[in-house]
């Protein structure tokens, strides 16, 4: 009786919560910055239990209060549940045995599905209605390609995140979607330019404000990114993406853009401690329509921290050198 009650209060207070979030967020005049710009700075997080594309559990991009606390609470019992001790005493094991990945002690992906105007969202799409990319033919057999790919042929043939080159699934944009773990991003204004640094991999993205896009033969990790101010919403447009960087992936989403993919966001500051993140893809030789997501952006006290990749980068070099090794041994038979 007492769990049914509790259960009740929390869906009460996430419904108040809600009503309170979409009459302050109509209202909201955010603060500018001294060259009278919407003042975006700060250290915020993307992190959130929603993923890019919605979930078969899900009957729409509004998730009701039941479901939401439902669902949190029950990933919130199954990371209690993985965060016991280990068995000091079980069996070792075997010989050649995976050792498995992170355990949930290094993971950060959030605790909340996302809330905008205090409403929970199944999934980041909002457009397609369906919440999932619509991939073209073209798009699909490009992401095959990376499937079937010669993996260990070469580095190039290696994510990007495994080369420290830029950081996981998207993490630093654009788009900028969450991974499992350092999902916090720092905003810098100053009258000319807009910096957005992603603590994953220490992707520093420069927006230059009224500029036009380099020549199409400037490819740049992360695009080539130039913004303007349209009232109280900062908007960048991106183009001229990085070939390499076309393949995109993170264990909860992935994406293919090709290099002549335009990218358009809008960060509007709704609350004193709320972006809400915006944007759309257009991408005609992958998606058959242009799609769009949004996330809310939220304002942490937290530090950026160092994020070293390299220098503990043992397993790369180690992928590779026993690939030429088997290569060797399949080339003496």
């Amino acid at each position: 009786m007492q769990a049914a009650r509790n259960f009740l209060l929390l869906i009460l207070t996430i419904t108040l919560s809600a009503l309170a979030v979409a009459q302050d967020s109509a209202t909201y005049k955010p603060p500018r910055t001294e060259h009278d710009h919407p003042d975006l700075q700060g250290v915020w997080t993307i992190a959130t239990l929603t993923n890019l594309e919605r979930g078969q559990q899900f009957g729409g991009l509004i998730v009701p209060p039941e479901q939401t606390a439902l669902f949190e609470q029950t990933v919130a019992a199954a990371n209690a549940e993985a965060d016991q001790a280990i068995d000091p005493d079980r069996p070792a094991p075997e010989a050649g045995a995976g050792v498995g990945g992170y355990n949930r002690f290094w993971m950060d992906p959030g605790s909340q599905l996302a809330r905008i105007d205090g409403q929970a969202r199944s999934s980041i799409i909002v457009m397609p209605e369906n919440g999932r990319l619509p991939w073209s033919e073209d798009g699909l057999q490009a992401l095959r390609w990376w499937g079937e790919r010669p993996a260990l042929d070469g580095p190039e043939m290696r994510t990007l995140g495994e080369r420290c080159m830029v950081g996981f699934g998207s993490s630093g944009g654009p788009p900028m979607l969450p991974v499992l773990y350092n999902n916090h991003s720092q905003i810098v204004q100053t009258a000319d330019y807009v910096m957005i640094l992603a603590e994953m991999n220490h992707d520093a993205r420069i927006i230059r404000l009224r500029d036009t896009h380099l020549p199409d033969t400037f490819q740049p990790w992360m695009g080539d990114s130039i913004g303007w101010y349209e009232g109280d919403t900062l908007v960048v447009e991106t183009t001229n993406f990085h070939p390499q960087q076309s393949y995109r992936f993170s264990l909860r989403h992935r994406l293919y853009l090709s290099p002549d993919t335009t990218v358009t966001e809008r960060f509007t500051r709704v609350a004193e401690d709320q972006i809400l993140y915006s944007f759309a893809v257009d991408d005609p030789k992958t998606y058959t329509q242009v799609w769009q997501g949004e996330l809310p952006m939220r304002r942490v006290e937290d530090r950026m921290y160092e994020y070293a990749c390299h220098e503990g980068n043992y397993s790369l070099p180690g992928i590779l050198a026993a690939a030429r090794l088997e290569d060797a041994q399949q080339a003496d038979r």
